[in-house]
């Protein structure tokens, strides 16, 4: 063999054996980030395990803190708000009302005709309006301005079917859902913003003395007869449909529930008891806090870098406002310690809450066999071009520690009330509960884990008395309700 032979056969043996170490020193690489992520998966896991002790913590510290709540002003993390309201639908209502549910980043009106327990809802109609987001963080004129000319666009669009008594003007049931302190069913102060809102000048005014500036602004003659939260609403619609609620609880972008308590268990009531000896207590419970919550890094990082830290606890475990950027959170660690997108980290998982809940419902439901749905989604939201298989699973699986996690912790909240009520042991009657939000709506993993925590905690006996019912729209109709039963003319029908 020729020396240029020779050489020729040395030059492609070191060069052999350099390709066979880079593989290999790439294969130890991949499994050792691959190690590092199966690591950092189990931590996760461990901090969000919810068994069902750790989940009947959680739910005599929300019975615990009801209690407190109703004892005394800012004695609790729950502001166990009175209502006002002391007279709930009873289907008698009659004649036409208009509602506005301001509850997220869209709000929707509403008319309904009632025609007493013969015609129930003859007719209803609504409309959905998407908040531009520099109206969620500018003032409160420009925001109630935009609010109101929605509504009046829609009072012009009534048609021939929808009938106003003559000499009456249209009231407004107003379902803001928001932590309102309040003064009467008509009136109530703010006390802070949620759900990514922060309006100038707003904390402590007259919410409803905004809102009607703002109609008289746009020239509309309305009034409002009854300022409701969501879950109060929920409650109302619920209890139109089915005498057997006794709460409401809110799973969408933020998360609420109100339940109705016996009047004379609020310490803290002045004045005379009503007199139907109950009164809707809005509980505030996105508030909730307590040291039997399975915290993690990256929900004490969230909260730190939010606009309320050290608040709202519960709703950032729970809401859809949250469970997707504490997805991205897990991703953006996994993709800077273990490279699992790769060796640079994409630039937009780096984005705060550039990855949204029903983004990740979409993908947490993914069944086909290579995940295509969750590559196409990283793909559009995150800017990921091409994903393995292996790490498609891995997203899967953050989603599914993240979401299951939520809807037991909600559960726990439901038998807190439930525990309140004296209605979470066998042989308790038929008991409901009217759910509203998107996040229990659309998201069906969620929903299902809701249910199964119940019926794990509660036992199948008395799970079997405790009724779910989805109330669609229950907030905007349980406004026009409330505003039919509290209207000023009552007395005169």
């Amino acid at each position: 063999m020729g020396k240029v032979a020779v050489g020729a056969a040395v030059v492609c043996a070191a060069a052999a054996v350099a390709v066979t170490a880079l593989v290999v020193r790439h294969r130890m690489r991949s499994a050792e980030c691959w190690a590092r992520a199966a690591a950092v998966l189990r931590e996760l896991e461990e901090k969000c395990a919810t068994p069902v002790e750790k989940l009947w913590e959680v739910a005599d510290a929300m019975t615990k803190e009801m209690h407190a709540g109703l004892e005394s002003e800012d004695v609790s993390k729950l502001k166990m708000i009175i209502s006002y309201v002391d007279k709930l639908p009873t289907g008698d209502e009659r004649g036409l009302f208009y509602a506005l549910d301001l509850g997220g980043t869209n709000f929707r009106v509403l008319r309904v005709q009632l025609g007493g327990r013969e015609g129930r809802v003859v007719r209803q109609e609504a409309k959905e309006v998407s908040i531009p987001h520099d109206l969620m963080v500018g003032g409160s004129d420009e925001l109630f301005d935009f609010i109101a000319s929605a509504l009046v666009k829609f009072v012009d669009s009534e048609g021939e079917d929808f009938h106003l008594h003559s000499g009456r003007q249209r009231e407004l049931g107003f379902t803001f859902s928001f932590p309102v302190k309040q003064t009467s069913v008509a009136s109530g102060t703010l006390i802070k913003w949620t759900k990514g809102f922060n309006i100038d000048g707003m904390v402590g005014e007259d919410v409803v003395s905004e809102l009607n500036k703002a109609l008289q602004r746009q020239g509309l003659g309305m009034q409002v007869a009854a300022l409701v939260n969501d879950t109060v609403g929920t409650l109302a619609g619920g209890r139109y449909d089915d005498n057997d609620v006794v709460a409401a609880v809110i799973l969408g972008t933020g998360t609420n529930a109100a339940y109705v308590e016996r009047a004379d268990a609020i310490k803290k009531w002045k004045g005379p008891l009503p007199v139907s000896g109950e009164i809707v207590i809005n509980m505030e419970w996105g508030n909730f806090s307590s040291s039997h919550l399975p915290m993690t890094e990256y929900d004490n990082a969230l909260d730190v870098e939010s606009l309320n830290p050290g608040d709202q606890i519960f709703e950032k475990l729970i809401s859809g406002m949250y469970l997707g950027e504490i997805v991205r959170r897990v991703l953006l660690r996994l993709a800077m310690q273990t490279a699992l997108f790769g060796d640079n980290v994409p630039p937009q998982l780096k984005i705060p809450f550039v990855l949204r809940t029903p983004v990740m419902s979409a993908m947490h439901h993914d069944t086909s066999a290579d995940l295509k749905v969750v590559g196409a989604k990283l793909k559009e939201f995150l800017g990921i071009s091409s994903t393995s298989l292996k790490a498609r699973k891995v997203v899967v699986q953050i989603c599914d520690i993240v979401a299951k996690r939520g809807a037991r912790l909600a559960a726990a909240g439901i038998v807190g009330i439930l525990k309140k009520l004296g209605r979470e042991g066998s042989g308790m009657r038929r008991t409901v509960i009217a759910m509203d939000g998107g996040l229990y709506e659309h998201y069906t993993v969620f929903r299902e884990c809701l249910h199964g925590a119940l019926n794990e905690m509660l036992g199948d006996e008395a799970s079997s008395s405790v009724v779910v019912n989805l109330t669609n729209d229950g907030s905007g109709l349980g406004a026009s309700l409330l505003a039919a039963s509290h209207s000023r003319y009552l007395e005169q029908s």
